[in-house]
């Protein structure tokens, strides 16, 4: 009886996390803070989860430390986030510069109360600290002192940098507009974070004893696995049906532009782009593919694209190279796939054929039509501000009193800047025009080398190292996602009768594709890891990437023992650069955001996608078995062994990777848990997956079919934390 009301309490757990964030989106985040996650009921039900899990884990008479270790972490953890929710306080303190405060607001379903400090602070400076050069935001910086009865002393809080004293904590929280105040979070928590602390130290250190307690079912599972057993098994062709692409095939004149050469000197200048100085090539690649979703046109390269549109703009404009991604305003306007720029602008249709609908659009009017029209509007725009030479910002200058920046020729330029540099930077892309429509290629390299030489005389500390550069270069001529899609699909799917059949010599060849394509991958993550200098994983194209690269990895591992693991690897790695090939996540390498840029950002995604690699390997021993079973009308437990050998190691990661999180949650906003929808996915995750690790009480989990459905079920959760998230509910999380 026990054991079924600790299981209806499990589940009703569940239910309501995955509710709660459905009704989010509609509702609003105070709503279900308040009408869920910070209820009286919310509160109890976890509360009595606990108690009947504690008494049936009495019962059950468990002895064995890892376990009792493990479990009791989890107890603990929930008791710190009791004694936060009873003690802690969370507020803010507005201070303008020269200003001093001894109060800070807190905000309740109550409304807003003011508290007193044990101190007085007193706000000096806040900065914006930009990367140089550019005006992306490198960190946001409070400098205050305190006076705390006669005692002064000075702190400083940035992003990821808390400052702490008489057991208060502040954080950089926001500023103001003029840049003369800064809002700081207020954060005590006396009982809590020690509490919880504790708990995340005793839960990381059970999480690795499990897998290296020799009586714990990992290690069961690893002696058990018989890797000689036959693996008869026939899986669902991956149908990856490539439509042919409708092309406009309407004979027009070819348009000018520069030689390849000379495209090769005009790739190499440096351009602020993306908030970042980087090479013209990635301007002229990210410029090309906006407008016609490849990296070439008609046999031209990028670089010869945008100087197309620079040099001779009435030709380009002709060019059917605007693609229009959806049907509807297709159809509406009685357009095909493939149009140019001038298609927009008919006198005979009213001048600018889509004005309507891009006002219908700012109205409040998002349906596809809208929407599709509001991006060939922004496109649009792009090519003008190629036209006007708006997006050329070449040229860096510093003076004494401003930082370092860089100009278009279009742009006020400052006073202090000599007239000689005001007009070359005004008049050069002229003279450059000029010699290129007069023939003379020679003069126009030349001016294009002394561009270049000019940029790095005065761009400083601003221009991207030469190593930099030559792998951003290399990045930029490799289509590292979309060569590996195919190939490691197709060896996939090839591999899958070799491995029936058992030939020797086909899983030799198959191990060294699969090295070669995880070396290839590597060394695209490599590229983006240089280019950007921080870790490849701050967006969603990324993140599949990595995966990828963590599904590799395993199966070079461990095809010497399970030869299946070939067939895996190549389709689940496919599949997710396949995802980020099809998915037009956003690939362009950009700097972060300051509050991403910490270590422990880079440990909890870590740890969270190796663990989500190692899980989707148990979708496909568990799919692989559930098609065995319906073909041969046979199970076999070496799938279910299998599974479980990456099913441990993945709670592992996984447990380990959302309380890193916490921890860093606790270190930027002073809050470690905010029931962000991404949070409670991963937390529904790993709750319902750690069902797949307790046979012995959920019995019909013994039968190796019940399994397999099970875990097969289970990888739903997996879909929803990573994309249902992101494209449907939103949250904080939602960048990822």
């Amino acid at each position: 009886m026990l054991k079924k009301i600790l299981l209806a309490l499990y589940v009703l757990v569940l239910v309501v996390m995955a509710v709660a964030t459905f009704v989010e989106p509609t509702k609003g985040t105070d709503y279900v803070s308040t009408h869920f996650y910070g209820s009286w009921w919310f509160i109890v039900l976890w509360a009595v989860l606990a108690a009947a899990a504690i008494i049936y884990f009495i019962k059950r008479r468990v002895r064995r430390v890892s376990l009792v270790a493990l479990h009791a972490s989890f107890v603990i953890i929930l008791l710190g986030a009791m004694l936060t929710h009873l003690f802690a306080r969370q507020g803010t303190i507005h201070l303008r510069v020269g200003e001093t405060s001894s109060t800070y607001t807190v905000s309740d379903k109550n409304g807003e109360t003011t508290h007193h400090l044990p101190f007085d602070m007193t706000l000096l400076s806040f900065d914006i600290v930009y990367h140089e050069g550019t005006t992306s935001v490198a960190d946001y910086v409070s400098t205050f002192t305190i006076n705390d009865g006669g005692d002064t002393l000075q702190g400083q809080v940035s992003m990821n940098k808390i400052f702490s004293h008489r057991s208060i904590r502040i954080y950089q929280m926001s500023y103001d507009t003029d840049g003369q105040g800064a809002r700081l979070s207020i954060n005590t928590d006396p009982w809590g974070i020690g509490v919880t602390y504790t708990g995340y130290a005793l839960l990381f250190l059970s999480l690795a004893w499990m897998l290296f307690d020799p009586k714990c079912g990992f290690r069961r599972a690893i002696k058990a696995l018989n890797t000689d057993a036959k693996a008869v098994a026939v899986i669902a062709m991956l149908m990856v049906a490539v439509g042919a692409r409708a092309q406009n095939t309407t004979e027009t004149p070819t348009p000018h532009t520069i030689s390849k050469a000379s495209a090769e000197l005009f790739g190499q200048l440096y351009v602020m782009h993306n908030g970042r100085i980087c090479p013209m090539q990635t301007l002229a690649i990210d410029f090309t593919k906006k407008l016609y979703g490849k990296t070439s046109y008609r046999g031209y390269t990028a670089e010869q694209v945008l100087a197309g549109f620079l040099f001779w703009p009435q030709e380009w404009e002709k060019e059917p190279i605007i693609k229009l991604k959806g049907s509807q305003l297709r159809n509406r306007l009685q357009l095909p796939k493939y149009v140019s720029v001038s298609t927009f602008f008919d006198r005979n249709r009213g001048g600018y054929i889509i004005g309507p609908y891009i006002a219908e659009y700012y109205r409040g009017n998002n349906d596809k039509l809208h929407t599709q029209a509001a991006d060939i509007d922004d496109r649009l725009q792009l090519v003008m501000d190629a036209n006007r030479g708006a997006i050329m910002k070449i040229f860096p200058y510093q003076d004494s009193i401003a930082p370092l920046s860089w100009y278009s020729p279009i742009d006020d330029l400052p006073e202090t800047m000599e007239p000689e540099r005001q007009q070359y930077i005004q008049c050069v892309l002229r003279l450059l025009y000029e010699e290129i429509h007069s023939g003379d290629t020679e003069t126009a390299d030349e001016l294009l080398r002394k561009l270049r030489k000019y940029q790095i005389r005065y761009g400083g500390g601003s221009l991207p190292s030469p190593t930099a550069v030559k792998a951003e270069r290399l990045y930029n001529r490799i289509p590292f996602a979309t060569i590996l899609f195919m190939v490691n699909l197709t060896m996939g799917l090839l591999s899958l009768p070799v491995v029936i059949r058992r030939r020797a010599k086909g899983n030799l060849i198959l191990y060294v594709v699969a090295a070669l394509s995880f070396l290839a991958l590597t060394l695209c993550l490599a590229l983006r890891w240089i280019i950007s200098g921080t870790v490849p994983m701050a967006n969603g194209y990324e993140t599949m990437l990595l995966m990828a690269w963590l599904v590799l990895l395993a199966t070079l591992i461990m095809c010497r023992k399970v030869k299946i693991m070939l067939s895996f690897g190549f389709l689940l790695s496919g599949f997710f650069l396949l995802v980020s090939h099809i998915s037009r996540m956003d690939p362009q390498i950009t700097h972060i955001m300051p509050v991403l840029s910490s270590p422990l950002l880079s440990v909890h995604v870590s740890l969270v996608m190796m663990s989500f690699a190692l899980l989707s390997l148990t979708f496909f021993c568990s799919a692989t078995a559930l098609i065995t079973r319906v073909t041969t009308r046979r199970d076999s437990d070496n799938y279910r062994l299998l599974s479980l050998i990456f099913l441990y190691p993945a709670m592992a990661l996984l447990g380990a990777g959302i309380f890193v999180g916490a921890i860093w949650a606790n270190v930027s906003w002073g809050t470690y848990w905010s029931w962000d929808p991404k949070e409670v996915w991963a937390l529904i995750t790993f709750m319902v997956y750690a069902v797949g690790l307790h046979r012995g009480s959920v019995k019909a989990l013994q039968r190796p079919t019940a399994f397999h459905i099970y875990m097969v079920l289970a990888f739903l959760t997996i879909l929803m934390t990573y994309f249902g998230v992101n494209y449907i509910l939103g949250g904080m999380h939602s960048y990822a």
